[in-house]
Parts: C-alpha cells; structure tokens; sequence
C-alpha cells in the first residue's frame, strides 16, 4: 500500500512499505528499517506541521502557550528564593537565568516524552488503516518538542541582556549536548508510545512521574553532590545534560562531564535497541490498538 491519496504522476516515485515486519537483529533488517525511514522523511514532516498547526490553530494566544509552563515556573520559584521561603543555590548566577536555562532544557526532555506517548494514540484510525512506518509519528513527536524549546529560548536573550551577563564562547557547543538528550527522548518516546496504544495508564501516569523527575533533576537548584541525594539525582537521565547545556552557556566548561559522557555514548545504541523494539511490537500492537 503507497502512502499518497491520489494517483501518482508518470514520473513520480511511488513508495511502498512493507505490511510485515521481519524478527531478527540481522543486517537486511537494520538495512531495510534504515530505508523506510529515509523515504518517509517527508511524511515525518507534514506529520509534525499537522501537529503543531493543530495546537495553535484556535488559540488566540498562540505561541504564548509554549512559554508559559515555563514563565509560571520560574517567576513562582524566583519569589520563593527571593522570599528566601526556599534558599536555592544558583551557583553565583542570577537566580532567573539559572532557572530559565534548566528549565528551558528540561521541557525539551519532558515534553518531548510526553508528546512521543500519546502519537500513536493521536493519530487514531491512521494507525491501522494505512501501512506506513510508525515510528514517523514518535520522531514527528520530537521534531514539535525541538520547535518548543526554540520558542522558549527568546526569553533567554532578554534575561541575559537585563543581567548584562556575557555568555562565554562554549554557549555554541551548547546544543550538541542536546542531540544525545534527543536520542534519549526518541528511544524512550518509542516504548512509552509503544505501551501506551496497549494500555493508555501510561499516558495518565506519564505526567506524574515527569513532575517526580523534575523535583529530583537539578533544574531549579544546583546539583547535589551529598549522599544519597546525588544518587536519586543521576538516576534521573536529564540531569547531565540539564546540567551540561547550563554548564556551557554560563560557566564555560563542564562541571560533571563523566556522566555527559556515559550518557552520551549509550544514547545511539539505546535509540537503535528502542527502535527495533518498537518496530518488533508494532504489528501486536495494531491488533490491539
């Protein structure tokens, strides 16, 4: 079956996907996994306009909705610490620019989740009624959560301007430490997704367990370094790159770059064993969904 509605041109390509999935780890599998997803690049992306056009089509706001969890957050947390209702180390940084920054990034990771969880839901009797490679819907999910985080961070220019604080040369590699963070949230988006069309608890329990992980993420506080709670701090897979993009766009070097590393090396192979996961399960699931 062909992804397009109408008949195509003499000189057009026709793309056809496979209605069965082949088992196996072996090398035609990645192969043909790999073609699939670069012939459908395109569909990826009319999925994610169709997404992000749909969230603001009837909002007289607009993009205003994107700024403000994070605008709410901070302002409330900034008067706690001002208040000095919580004392919060901000590492010698303005406490606002400290807290839009881990913030900023930490939606990027929640949001993305939280999007890849409901896409295949979403998208209904699309599902099942046309074959087409599923895990469109989970990248289109992390496509919308990028164009969020870029949205939220023009705040960041008029904090740094009213600091008058000077970022150092290192806020260019900033966002390289977000592409290992992505792998992540695609990787984990594909069994959140995945679990989801079976059982739609996780889509109820997703919220809560991301509001648990920001309370024990270094997002509005500096990272503690005391037993145990520094444990509990990098169990949670955010943290180094919270804390790196932070890290580079304020200070000029990494303060915990061992765990950046470890997380950054394992992110390509969980991306891959989650997408053939997802791929394994995907006919299963459709006679379920």
């Amino acid at each position: 079956m062909t992804t397009t509605n109408a008949l195509p041109a003499a000189d057009e390509e026709i793309v056809t996907y496979d209605a069965h999935v082949d088992r196996g780890f072996g090398r035609h599998v990645w192969r043909q996994m790999n073609e699939h997803l670069l012939q459908s690049h395109e569909l990826t992306w009319r999925l994610f306009l169709r997404s992000f056009r749909a969230l603001y089509r009837q909002s007289s706001l607009g993009y205003f909705w994107a700024l403000a969890p994070t605008v709410v957050t901070v302002t409330a947390f900034a008067y706690l610490n001002v208040s000095r209702t919580l004392v919060l180390d901000s590492q010698g940084l303005p406490y606002v620019l400290f807290a839009l920054l881990g913030m900023s990034t930490w939606q990027l990771f929640a949001m993305g989740l939280a999007k890849c969880t409901q896409s295949l839901t979403s998208a209904g009797s699309f599902v099942v009624k046309v074959n087409f490679p599923r895990e469109t819907l989970v990248l289109a999910a992390v496509l919308d959560s990028i164009v969020g985080f870029l949205i939220r961070t023009v705040l960041l220019v008029p904090v740094f301007a009213y600091y008058q604080f000077l970022p150092p040369w290192t806020i260019l590699l900033a966002p390289l430490v977000l592409i290992p963070m992505l792998l992540w949230v695609a990787a984990i988006g594909f069994l959140l997704a995945a679990a989801n069309a079976v059982l739609r608890d996780f889509g109820s329990a997703i919220g809560m367990a991301l509001m648990f992980l920001m309370f024990v993420c270094p997002v509005l506080y500096s990272p503690p370094d005391v037993w145990p709670r520094s444990l509990m701090n990098w169990l949670n897979p955010a943290s180094p790159f919270v804390i790196a993009f932070r890290d580079l766009a304020t200070m000029g070097y990494l303060t915990h770059p061992y765990e950046l590393l470890v997380l950054g090396l394992l992110s390509p192979l969980a991306f891959i064993l989650c997408w053939r996961t997802f791929n394994l399960a995907m006919p299963r699931i459709i006679e379920r969904i």
